[in-house]
This record gives structure tokens, C-alpha cells and sequence, in this order.
């Protein structure tokens, strides 16, 4: 069992059980948050990295995760906040619904940011692998709830919140075969991308710290606001 895969399922019951606690009512409210601010930091945080001009490699290399985990933040407190600002009032369920409800709510919500959380580690400023988190392995337990939460992104961007023109999350275009034979051509490359981001950074602070300072470049980025 990977030091992973043990602090995400602490992240779970923790949070499952902190909003399972706020009741039926107020437990979905938050998981609807929870997954609507998801989308939005998602579809955002890497716009927003680009446009700030950051010369210095040491904030560039955390500034991805800095900017994604603080707009969730903000919007799950957002929606948070005025979701209570509508409606003040909590709903009376029958004593069974109540519990099923909270319970179910709790679980999802916990769930949802644990999968969050985990793709933020993608873009954390570490080594490849770290404390059992592997971009190829599937993390907690083999679930790999980081990529259910990038192909839930990514199917909304494909089809529910795209627009004309079409932007998606994730999705370089790249036709492969016959033309028309193919339909699938969208090539997501989110998680090998920030691999490799994290397999440099390792590479240069080791050589930083061994020998003269080398340069080091921050990687491209081919995502964007999908909606």
C-alpha cells in the first residue's frame, strides 16, 4: 500500500464525513459545488499561468499548482456561499432520505475531491514519482479516480459546455489512418505532459545542486478555456 493511496482515503472520510454532517440539503448543495468549482479551476487555471509573466523558474514550476488549487478553492466557497445567500432554509426529508441523502452526498463530494486533489498533484513542483504516485499507475487502490476526474473534464468539454468555435480542455487534434476511418481524434496529453515536466524539474535541481546552474524552460501547454 503506497503513502498515497493512504492520505487520499483520509482526504475521503474526511471530507465524506464533514459534509455528510451539514445534512441532506446542505450535503448536495456542496457536492454540486464541489464538482462545479472542479470544472471551473480545471478549464481555467492553465489561461491563467500563461498569461502571468513569470520569469522566475522557481515560481513557474508551482504556479500551476498554486492557481488550480486556489480557484477551486474559491469557487466551491463562491458557490458555497451563495447557494446559502438563495436559500437560507434547509428542506425537511423523511429520517430515511435525510441519511441516504447525506451519506450519498458526503461520499461524492469527498470523492470528487479527492480525484481533484490528486490531478493537482500532476502538476505539483516534485519528482516524477513521489510517495507511490505514479502518472501511469492507477493511484488509490488502482481506481485511478485522477483520470475518471480528467475524462469527466474532458467529455464536458467535448460535448457539454463546447462551443463554436470549439475549444477543448485537453485536446491537441491529430488524425491518424484513413481519413474519415478514424473517429476518435483527440490525443489528451495532460497526464504524460506534466510527467515529464516534473521528470526535468527533478533533473535540473539535482544537476542545479551538483554543478553550475543550468536554464530551464517551463513545458507547452496545449490546453484552454473550454467553455
Amino acid at each position: 500500500m503506497a503513502v498515497i493511496d493512504i492520505l487520499l482515503l483520509l482526504i475521503f472520510g474526511g471530507v465524506a464525513y464533514c459534509v455528510a454532517g451539514e445534512g441532506a440539503w446542505g450535503a448536495a448543495i456542496t457536492a454540486i459545488c464541489v464538482i462545479l468549482g472542479g470544472l471551473f479551476s480545471m478549464n481555467f487555471f492553465e489561461p491563467i499561468c500563461d498569461s502571468m509573466l513569470v520569469s522566475n523558474y522557481y515560481w513557474q514550476a508551482r504556479l500551476d499548482l498554486i492557481v488550480l488549487v486556489g480557484l477551486f478553492g474559491a469557487a466551491v466557497a463562491g458557490l458555497r456561499a451563495g447557494a446559502d445567500y438563495l436559500s437560507p432554509s434547509y428542506i425537511s426529508v423523511h429520517r430515511m432520505v435525510h441519511e441516504c441523502a447525506r451519506w450519498g452526498c458526503g461520499v461524492l463530494a469527498g470523492y470528487v475531491t479527492m480525484a481533484f486533489l490528486l490531478t493537482a498533484l500532476h502538476t505539483a513542483p516534485l519528482g516524477r514519482e513521489f510517495m507511490g504516485f505514479k502518472s501511469e499507475r492507477g493511484n488509490f487502490f488502482g481506481m485511478a479516480p485522477d483520470r475518471q476526474w480528467l475524462g469527466f473534464m474532458q467529455w464536458t468539454s467535448e460535448r457539454v459546455f463546447s462551443k463554436w468555435p470549439k475549444r477543448i480542455f485537453d485536446g491537441p487534434e491529430k488524425i491518424m489512418g484513413e481519413p474519415g476511418a478514424v473517429t476518435n481524434t483527440v490525443w489528451p496529453s495532460f497526464p504524460i505532459r506534466y510527467a515529464s515536466r516534473r521528470e526535468i524539474g527533478a533533473g535540473a535541481s539535482a544537476a542545479a545542486s551538483q554543478g553550475p546552474a543550468v536554464k530551464q524552460v517551463a513545458p507547452q501547454k496545449t490546453g484552454g478555456p473550454a467553455f
